[in-house]
């Protein structure tokens, strides 16, 4: 394993502004490793504890320096579309739309961002519903007629009966591929799903944060799929503490029927490679029935999130190239860390770097 000191001298931690509040995040602070096989990432959230931080730093390592097994099955991956929790009642829904859409040219899979804090279910009834206009009105081809897969992510901010009343509003108008963490704790996520049938509501349910916040996430995933909680694993790299993890685990929920989703944790463009490779290195997996699981869309393009950037991946078709990122030498000048928050992170990535 690379020695702690080397991997201060390859540290780089840099701040990049957010064009939009995300998950209240307005400065993406990473730190970028320039290492032996490709540039790297380790970028878990300030709030984590170094125990936590540990299994994305063993990701960000056995990535940048040989670490890791697997190898891609396909040189491209289908990305979704992510809209945050813009505000489209105040003004032309379509147009707002437009423009975030733009960003994610041929993108047919639309994740919106629900549950906001200081919003109502009506401010997701149309946000949802001007994503659906958009595709009708205007689409890629710009002449319309196109009916895009919806899915919405709560971020576990509502209740069961508040979950199920949104699944009711938000199916009023068009389908929903699933509600990602629609509640918080995996015993809601499990009523939720039992409970949207009986209601004549056929949407899946997605686990995210009870996978992720885990202190064991491989452990939640196993707790999630046994308490039928739900349909889909959303499943991000680092915080499971690398690539060949992330296969094993969707290897196993496979037999279950549970299908991955692999997601972006807020990365940078070089971070984002991590989630591309995965979800190229992904097999076609079955279920105990000899049944496929479908491969998902990818929740990977998350670029257009950023006003600045370290890097560019282009979406063309929908889709996204497997491909290592040097980063843009520039932009690491204009947002490197100075002064006291280059040595947080660094005395961070020491207190890490003991738990590997």
């Amino acid at each position: 394993m690379i020695e702690l000191d080397e991997l201060i001298a390859r540290a780089h931690p840099i701040a990049l502004p957010m064009r939009v509040p995300f998950r209240g995040v307005t400065v993406r602070e990473v730190c970028l490793f320039d290492a032996t096989d490709r540039w790297t990432e380790w970028a878990p959230f300030v709030e984590y504890e170094p125990q936590e931080a540990a299994r994305w730093l063993r990701h960000a390592v056995d990535f940048g320096f040989g670490g890791v097994s697997a190898q891609p099955v396909r040189q491209r991956v289908e990305v979704n579309a992510t809209i945050p929790a813009v505000d489209v009642r105040g003004g032309d829904g379509v147009a707002i739309i437009d423009q975030l859409m733009r960003r994610y040219p041929g993108c047919q899979t639309v994740k919106v961002k629900v549950a906001e804090k200081g919003q109502v279910l009506a401010d997701d009834v149309a946000r949802v519903n001007a994503v659906r206009e958009w595709f009708a009105e205007v689409g890629h081809t710009g002449q319309g007629g196109e009916r895009p897969v919806v899915r919405v992510d709560a971020n576990g901010g509502w209740s069961v009966e508040q979950a199920l009343e949104a699944a009711t509003a938000l199916t009023a108008s068009g389908p929903l591929d699933y509600l990602e963490q629609p509640c918080a704790t995996i015993a809601e996520l499990a009523e939720v799903r039992r409970q949207l049938p009986r209601r004549g509501l056929f949407v899946r349910v997605a686990a995210d944060e009870a996978i992720r916040k885990s202190d064991d996430p491989k452990a939640a995933v196993r707790e999630v799929v046994d308490a039928n909680a739900c349909d889909v694993a959303v499943l991000k790299v680092p915080p499971l503490g690398g690539i060949d993890t992330l296969l094993d685990i969707a290897h196993d929920v496979a037999d279950r029927g549970v299908a991955i989703t692999i997601s972006s944790a807020l990365d940078s463009a070089v971070g984002m490679g991590a989630g591309i490779y995965a979800a190229a290195s992904l097999p076609q997996l079955y279920d105990d029935d000899a049944m496929p699981v479908a491969i998902q869309p990818a929740g990977l393009a998350t670029g257009g999130l950023f006003s600045t950037d370290v890097g560019h991946r282009e979406i063309v078709d929908g889709h996204m190239e497997v491909a290592d990122i040097v980063p843009d030498a520039a932009v690491l000048g204009e947002c490197v860390l100075t002064g006291a928050r280059k040595d947080w992170w660094i005395e961070r990535l020491r207190a890490a770097y003991t738990y590997l």
